[in-house]
């Protein structure tokens, strides 16, 4: 029997009976009282997942349950049962909070639906709240978002070494986040009130690279009108960024060795020698060996960049990470949105994860931003992908003897047809309920109700 605890509320012996006797064969385990008034004690003790409780009963009705339940702990959903279906009614109930109402009489597929939804619901909020959990214990770390045993490492290593000086080399590809290390190592270091300075050596040409780094002194190239302090002064009592080194010229390299050995720079046209002070991180997705067997890497530099090393898995390395991730961007792309997507379900969850992300963090980043404002309901789904995130999707998803375009056009009309057929028939015809469930409005479940030839209630 599952752990999935279930309270059922009715006045009604036969019915408390037949719920209970249903809901058992689905393994949960049920709890039941005839008197409301006891209701509230047993929420307290039991502490249920769900609670099912009829409308009318004598002394505490089904609404006043629903308010002192969801008062006692939000997190519990209530269903409650009614043989009073009226639209004023049906309002009143789900305004007070309700996951959802079943009129009398009901089916057993239909109890067994409603609860199952309803479930599945909790089951993704407790997830969601979970990982929210385990992003504020690893956001300590500036934004590492990781619960992975190779993150786990990554982090380790940053405890260790951020309170000293010595200089780190951080290994990674373009995207898994080697900048955001250095700033977490900075942020953990004696040097944390200083400033972090970051450089971009592929985004600078090696001349305004030398004037960037090193300062310069007024006239000493044209349009050097006045003195301007370099980098290097400006990361004094701080740290130094290097994003990239691999790609930095090599003549570059050399007077950047010399400024790591004697702590001392020169402006651009100057004379006189400056002391600083700081401490230099450093990335690279390149093998800097190789690059020194080359002859494009000076070798004494690498042997003072590359002190304590850090190497960044790919994304594709620690893909136990993805929903972890996946839920974070949620979270601020909904907000920048204006929307109040709660997450993604567990079909495009399932892609998200199968996919290889070669472009890492910053290409899932981009993914999760784009389906965040284009989804028109409360979760990202399928339909909200790429075309090349579905090619993830397990092969009973779709045919592969078609061709690509086809096979996911075939497979994201099958899981629409079928999404709104269950839709239509959980919501019992209604279609401003099933607008309300899938998050859209009334007019795009017409519109795709009438693609796929579903039979529309009158």
């Amino acid at each position: 029997m599952s752990n999935t605890k279930i309270l059922i509320i009715d006045d009604e012996e036969d019915m408390l009976e037949s719920c209970s006797r249903l809901l058992r064969r689905k393994n949960y385990q049920c709890i039941t009282t005839d008197n409301p008034a006891q209701a509230l004690e047993m929420v307290s003790s039991e502490k249920p997942d769900l609670v099912l409780t009829d409308l009318k009963m004598p002394g505490k009705g089904g609404l006043e349950i629903l308010r002192e339940v969801k008062k006692l702990d939000p997190s519990i959903l209530v269903i409650v049962f009614t043989g009073f279906a009226t639209i004023s009614a049906a309002v009143e109930i789900m305004k007070e909070g309700a996951f959802d109402f079943v009129t009398k009489p009901f089916s057993s597929d239909q109890l067994i639906m409603t609860v199952e939804r309803a479930l599945n619901q909790r089951r993704l909020e407790q997830e969601n709240k979970s990982l929210r959990s385990q992003i504020k214990t690893t956001y300590g770390l500036d934004k590492i978002i990781g619960q992975s045993l190779s993150m786990q490492k990554v982090f380790d290593m940053i405890r260790k070494v951020a309170k000293t000086d010595a200089n780190i080399l951080i290994y990674g590809e373009s995207g898994t986040g080697k900048e955001l290390t250095a700033r977490s190592i900075h942020l953990n270091s004696n040097r944390r009130d200083e400033s972090f300075v970051p450089v971009d050596c592929v985004a600078l040409s090696e001349n305004l690279l030398e004037s960037e780094l090193f300062g310069h002194e007024k006239g000493a190239f044209t349009g050097a009108h006045m003195a301007k302090p370099g980098l290097f002064e400006l990361a004094d009592k701080g740290t130094f960024f290097l994003d990239e080194i691999g790609k930095m010229n090599i003549t570059i390299q050399a007077k950047l060795l010399r400024i790591l050995q004697e702590r001392q720079v020169r402006r651009v046209g100057g004379s006189t020698l400056i002391d600083v002070d700081f401490r230099v991180l450093s990335s690279t997705n390149l093998d800097l060996n190789k690059s020194i067997s080359d002859g494009t890497f000076v070798e004494d530099l690498f042997w003072r960049l590359n002190v304590i090393t850090i190497e960044m898995p790919p994304l594709r390395e620690r893909k136990e990470d993805i929903q972890l991730l996946v839920n974070h961007f949620v979270s601020i792309f909904s907000k920048k949105s204006h929307k109040n997507i709660k997450g993604v379900s567990e079909e495009a969850m399932e892609i998200l994860k199968k996919y290889n992300w070669p472009g890492n963090i910053r290409e899932l980043q981009n993914v999760v931003e784009r389906a965040t404002s284009l989804t028109e309901t409360d979760y990202i789904t399928p339909v909200d992908l790429q075309e090349h995130l579905v090619d993830g999707v397990d092969s009973g998803g779709y045919r592969k003897d078609l061709p690509f375009k086809e096979a996911k056009n075939r497979w994201l009309e099958s899981f629409e047809k079928k999404y709104f057929t269950d839709l239509i028939k959980e919501s019992s015809g209604n279609i401003s309920r099933a607008a309300q469930k899938a998050g859209i409005d009334r007019k795009t479940i017409y519109r795709i109700m009438k693609k796929h030839g579903l039979d529309i209630p009158s």
